[in-house]
């Protein structure tokens, strides 16, 4: 258990600077249990904390885990360059508390994006000796053959890098696959199709680890919370059983 003053406390959670923060206080835009907290000096007990800012209902997280169905034409950057950043779909406190993507997906590719602001999580997740899985639905402008499945799996020299190899592979449409990687080099999916004679035109992470995308219920551009039950799932195995 820990506590903090309000104005502390606000600043923890992306509400700005302990002066901003103070602001928002005294000026009537902070209730706990439905009641305004004028004084930023009050000490507050975070743990199970649930309050109101302008009206919206948060609960204290020391940090925080989210998943994004990200749409296309959206930058997994802080500091976007040439479309909006993927941080603009999400509340400005999140972006104020340090959020960032675990790990990139393209502009143009779509599905499941990871964020937070741990810093020991995000490492877990995209260190290269972890190998967590990531599984993806692919569709070709070629029709899938099984020839291309097994290049896939057996792997692809791509310039001068040892030769990636997909985990598994499966075809699920006469122009789509789902393909489950263990590394995450870059535009590494694109590139293993152009290497195995194919060519992706749509992209779409549904899976990391044994976390499926579908699972969430996101809408595109929607995001939710991760807590104990689906974080767990993140770092089981996440291969699927494509036999099945």
């Amino acid at each position: 258990m820990s506590r903090l003053t309000l104005d502390r406390m606000l600043q923890s959670q992306g509400f700005g600077s302990r002066k901003a923060c103070r602001g928002l206080i005294e000026a009537g835009a902070v209730k706990i249990d439905g009641e305004i907290i004028a004084d930023w000096r009050i000490e507050i007990e975070t743990d199970g904390l649930e309050f109101e800012v302008d009206g919206r209902r948060w609960a204290y997280r020391e940090h925080v885990y989210l998943a994004l169905d990200k749409p296309a034409g959206v930058e997994c950057s802080r500091r976007p360059s040439h479309h909006p950043g993927v941080l603009s779909l999400l509340p400005a406190p999140f972006t104020l508390r340090g959020v960032q993507p675990v790990g990139r997906l393209d502009h143009d590719t779509t599905g499941l994006l990871l964020l937070s602001d741990d810093g020991a999580f995000i490492h877990a997740l995209t260190h290269p000796k972890r190998h967590v899985s990531k599984t993806y639905r692919v569709t070709t402008a070629e029709p899938i053959t099984q020839a291309l499945i097994e290049r896939l799996c057996s792997g692809v020299q791509l310039a001068d890098e040892p030769a990636p190899l997909a985990a598994q592979a499966r075809q699920t449409g006469e122009h789509e696959l789902e393909i489950v990687l263990e590394q995450g080099k870059y535009h590494q999916v694109k590139r293993m199709l152009a290497a195995a004679g194919s060519h992706c035109v749509a992209l779409r992470r549904i899976a990391i680890g044994g976390l499926a995308l579908e699972s969430l219920g996101l809408a595109e551009g929607g995001w939710c919370f991760l807590d104990d039950e689906p974080l767990e799932r993140l770092t089981s195995h996440g291969r699927k059983n494509f036999a099945d």
